[in-house]
């Protein structure tokens, strides 16, 4: 059974930092993704890595700013946020495609798994 379990979620003021992690079991998985909701929004991309670690990708609005990376050996994957602006604050998921010669997805659909999310709250 797979699972993907957030945590490290919390309020902050602007620009402070956090940092969420995503344990991850059950099977392989070619990437695994940070992805956001924020309130009345659609869902959206963040960063995702490589399982493989060899790429990464990032939203524009986070270039700079964010640092997606994975621990292997503990099959968990970090979302590092600094600089959180008021515009950062969402529901952040987890979310992992299947293990497959598959590039890294943007598009939430094309996800096949994903955590119950972490609330990430910045206040002014």
């Amino acid at each position: 059974q797979v699972q993907l379990v957030e945590s490290g979620g919390g309020l902050v003021q602007t620009g402070d930092s956090l940092r969420l992690s995503c344990a991850a079991s059950g099977r392989a998985f070619s990437s695994v993704g940070w992805l956001r909701q924020g309130p009345g929004k659609e869902r959206e991309f963040v960063a995702a890595i490589r399982w493989s670690g060899d790429s990464t990708k990032y939203d524009d609005s986070v270039k700079g700013r964010f640092t997606i990376s994975r621990d292997n050996a503990r099959n968990t994957v970090y979302l590092q946020m600094n600089s959180l602006k008021p515009e950062d604050p969402a529901v952040y998921y987890c979310a992992a495609r299947r293990l497959g010669l598959l590039p890294i997805a943007v598009a939430p659909t094309s996800y096949d798994y994903w955590g119950q999310g972490t609330q990430v709250t910045v206040s002014s």
